[in-house]
């Protein structure tokens, strides 16, 4: 597989409002070079060549990214945990309350009973009784107390076990909420450690190298706009053939139009046209999809940021989040859970507002804009933009999700 890492626009350029940082853009790039660092070797000074050094790059930011899905992952069950544990605690102070409240109500009744003669045994009760009528009259006033009492002791018994309950589960909670609490330390401090890595290789990177890595940066990013635009092709071909055989009807594309580079350049934020024969779900996901797409587009040029959701930053899940929920829809906050949360496309069906998923642990995410293009928060180090879905060849695509 190539590179799994995405790459920003080359030093100088601007595309749909992005800000590139030309120590980013050269420093960060990774699919044209991972052909040549196979066999590539140490250079006679004992440095590393280019083209490890941006391998490993590459390899770091990816394991800082799949690093930050976890963190959110622990971020929100720490979340979760916490506000289960809090209102676990509340209820264990609430039943203690009723627990003591029965408990004196049970002394009460206990107190009334001894006072009532209940120690005496029956026989000198009897005997000391002035009358046996006396005698009679206080056993039949015990046997009310007893029933009394015996509610009191059920009542107790049933509050103690209720608290003891409560009390159990606030301990588990607990012991789980420090659990996702580790979690979320180790996440955190792998991709700080990750990133202060990358950033140390980048620091020793001469001007020469740099600029080697930016033309290939380049030659890169106009090999992913022609695929672009033959995916758009394709689709268009693909629904031009369906309203044909539907009977023809209002002209348009699934795919939309989007901005970027290459034959297919340009932009739009006005909706998809949705093809002839289109459903009312479809209509209905064509209107979601605009929404989205326009506070997607709103967003480009924000920086990258990990854990971040808006609204001044983004990491790549909370981006998609963001634009989906502006469109009334709410989608999990990671791209594990995301992934699963509508359903799967191909490729080639891929239409506006779409989630494409890139890399074997599903740790990046995009919304599609059409004729192959998406936009998304890519890497630190870089800002949310607009580029081809192929920014990382065809073998990074994980899977499209069509989330409404």
């Amino acid at each position: 597989m190539a590179s799994q890492h995405r790459k920003p626009r080359t030093a100088g350029t601007r595309v749909a409002g992005v800000r590139t940082p030309a120590l980013a853009t050269a420093a960060l790039t990774s699919v044209a070079l991972l052909s040549q660092t196979a066999d590539a070797a140490p250079s006679e000074d004992g440095r590393p060549s280019l083209e490890e050094v941006e391998k490993k790059v590459d390899d770091l930011y990816r394991q800082a990214e799949s690093a930050t899905e976890k963190y959110n992952a622990a971020k929100e069950k720490t979340t979760k945990q916490r506000k289960r544990v809090d209102g676990l605690l509340d209820e264990v102070a609430q039943r203690a309350q009723k627990l003591n409240e029965a408990r004196e109500k049970l002394g009460s009744r206990a107190a009334a009973q001894y006072r009532a003669g209940a120690a005496a045994p029956e026989t000198a009760a009897l005997l000391l009784a002035d009358t046996p009528q006396d005698y009679f009259d206080q056993n039949q006033l015990m046997s009310r107390l007893t029933e009394r009492q015996k509610g009191l002791a059920d009542d107790y018994v049933t509050e103690r076990s209720a608290t003891t309950k409560q009390r159990r589960e606030a301990t588990e909670s607990l012991a789980t909420l420090t659990d996702a609490q580790h979690d979320l330390k180790t996440a955190k401090a792998t991709v700080q450690k990750k990133l202060g890595d990358a950033r140390e290789l980048l620091s020793r990177l001469t001007a020469q190298e740099k600029a080697r890595l930016a033309a290939v940066e380049k030659q890169r990013q106009e090999a992913a706009a022609r695929e672009a635009a033959e995916l758009a092709r394709q689709q268009a071909a693909a629904q031009a053939a369906a309203r044909q055989e539907s009977g023809g009807g209002t002209s348009g594309t699934g795919s939309g139009t989007g901005s970027g580079t290459g034959p297919s350049a340009g932009s739009s934020t006005a909706p998809a046209p949705v093809p002839a024969g289109a459903s009312p779900v479809d209509s209905s996901y064509a209107t979601k999809a605009e929404k989205a797409l326009a506070f997607a587009r709103a967003q480009i040029g924000k920086p990258y940021v990990w854990g971040a959701t808006g609204p001044d930053s983004y990491d790549c899940s909370g981006l998609t989040q963001a634009t989906w929920k502006a469109a009334g829809v709410v989608l999990p906050r990671t791209t594990y859970d995301q992934v699963n949360a509508g359903a799967t496309v191909p490729l080639a069906d891929a239409r506006p507002g779409d989630l494409v998923f890139f890399y074997g642990d599903v740790s990046h995410v995009g919304v599609y804009t059409g004729n192959g293009m998406m936009i998304h928060a890519p890497k630190p180090g870089a800002y949310v933009r607009e580029e081809s879905v192929f920014h990382d060849g065809e073998s990074g695509i994980h899977s499209v999700v069509r989330p409404a």
